[in-house]
């Protein structure tokens, strides 16, 4: 009878893997291939907390793993898009493992490793978005993943901010809150919707926001076409990046999908697969479990 192989991985004895995302970041201890200790603490991407807010959440996530020796680390976080970020975050891991080699990357190809895929297409709907891929000929090719001031579509950001403007847009021409904006000023302690423009600008963060996009789908759930809308061009918006790498890398898969929305929000994957058969591209992938557990494929990969 045929089965699945099972991944046998030939990594260093003890290894710290991070996944640093726009709300949080995540750590985890392997010791031969097994978990001693799964961490989090709050972000350490200085796109969005400052150094110091990063150094110390780094600290505090480091000081939570048991004692002992450490062979190797991985971090995966957004906004990685040159060597000298990724030197300036290993900057901040390394005075918590002095002496142990750390390797930093973009967070998609912590995800494109979770999918148990060293070939394809990786794309991030979390907090932000972004899409990256890499061929059999080691070519690399990224799409988004510009913060969400110049992109981020199909984000929870995107979805929190576009809750927002479809109230504010509903108040303009004098219509009355809708459900979905009745929900969201409810889950903002609001009363009015021209109450959103100053709470939107008075220092709320992205991770605030994000945690706004479940209320765009359940209203979907609930019949409102506005809402449904919403889903349409975000799926439309993933799908274009991951189309545009996969493109430019002449690769048509796997094409993996993954981070909280695009995990956990299957209408959001059904856009998504749906737009990418009509440009062409089956092989699809939705994660089966968090990025951060691609460090064992990616540490397996890079020797």
């Amino acid at each position: 009878m045929n089965s699945t192989p099972v991944p046998v991985y030939h990594v260093a004895p003890a290894i710290i893997g991070l996944d640093i995302g726009g709300s949080k970041t995540r750590g985890i201890l392997w010791s031969d291939g097994e978990v001693v200790a799964d961490e989090q603490t709050g972000s350490a991407n200085v796109q969005n907390v400052s150094v110091d807010e990063a150094r110390e959440n780094l600290r505090v996530l480091f000081s939570r793993f048991p004692a002992g020796s450490v062979d190797r680390v991985f971090a995966g976080s957004g906004g990685i898009d040159t060597e000298a970020d990724a030197e300036a975050l290993a900057a901040l891991i390394r005075p918590n493992v002095p002496g142990v080699p750390v390797t930093v990357v973009h967070d998609t190809r912590l995800l494109l490793a979770a999918g148990h895929a060293d070939t394809g297409v990786a794309v991030i709907a979390g907090t932000g978005s972004a899409a990256w891929g890499i061929n059999a000929g080691g070519e690399q090719a990224r799409a988004g993943g510009w913060g969400y001031l110049l992109g981020d579509e199909g984000s929870g950001y995107w979805f929190g901010r576009e809750a927002v403007r479809h109230s504010l847009h509903r108040m303009n021409l004098g219509l009355a809150p809708d459900g979905l904006t009745k929900a969201l000023l409810a889950k903002c302690g609001l009363a009015e919707p021209g109450e959103l423009i100053a709470h939107f600008h008075s220092g709320t963060s992205r991770r605030y926001w994000a945690a706004m996009s479940p209320l765009v789908f359940d209203a979907a759930a609930g019949g409102h076409p506005e809402s449904s809308a919403m889903i349409e061009r975000a799926g439309t918006d993933l799908a274009e990046l991951a189309a545009q790498v996969a493109g430019q890398l002449r690769v048509q898969g796997p094409i993996v999908l993954g981070s909280g929305l695009g995990m956990h929000q299957p209408p959001l994957q059904e856009v998504f697969r749906r737009q990418l058969a009509a440009s062409g591209y089956h092989e699809v992938r939705v994660l089966d479990q968090d990025p951060i557990f691609g460090v064992l494929d990616l540490a397996a990969q890079t020797g």
